[in-house]
């Protein structure tokens, strides 16, 4: 039986990172599966995650423009910010902070919702919400998302939805949430040094 993993166009387990060249992340994979991982929102299935979902796709928009702009600098995720940085902008590098934070959301929502078999999603999401994006948000954008973790569906619910075989959906998500966790761990790494500051 297919899974919900079995939909994405693309997966973190798919992103090639290149340990030989500082970790440096391929940049039209990352997008990729960055995309796939917003129609988890979908399965979510409220509308509340409408904010939650348009702002992620937004920031890739706007690492996608750029890639656009200027593809042979922008084959890493790495190299194209440090190459837009040199020219004085910063409207994709801070996309790809925006998105890392929600991607790093998301990742650490499930992970602790996966390890601990008997909490709700809503109570994983809002605890992953304040370890991760709240600090950065602002008075407005706070209401918004608080109504999101609380319209989360329940646990049997939303496994139920990413697929039949619950032993499957274990291990897919695990592997998914492992890749994934690289990827946010090795950007939010690169976003804390001097050269990718604005």
């Amino acid at each position: 039986m297919a899974t919900f993993f079995d939909t994405l166009k693309v997966s973190f387990v798919d992103v090639p990172v290149d340990e030989g060249k500082d970790f440096a992340i391929s940049t039209t994979e990352f997008l990729g599966a960055a995309e796939s991982l917003v129609t988890l929102f979908d399965v979510l299935g409220s509308a509340a995650f409408k904010p939650v979902k348009s702002d992620m796709l937004g920031n890739i928009k706007k690492i996608r423009d750029r890639q656009l702009a200027a593809p042979t600098l922008s084959e890493t995720l790495q190299d194209l910010c440090l190459n837009e940085l040199k020219e004085k902008k910063h409207v994709a590098t801070e996309g790809l902070l925006w998105l890392i934070r929600g991607l790093d959301f998301t990742l650490q929502a499930l992970q602790a919702n996966q390890a601990t078999p008997t909490q709700e999603l809503a109570d994983s999401f809002r605890s992953a919400y304040t370890n991760t994006l709240k600090p950065h948000h602002s008075f407005i954008v706070k209401p918004l998302f608080s109504a999101a973790m609380s319209a989360t569906p329940y646990r049997k619910d939303f496994y139920a939805k990413l697929g039949d075989d619950q032993d499957k959906i274990a291990v897919e998500l695990g592997k998914w949430l492992d890749a994934l966790e690289k990827n946010v761990k090795v950007l939010k790494e690169f976003l804390d040094r001097k050269e990718a500051k604005w």
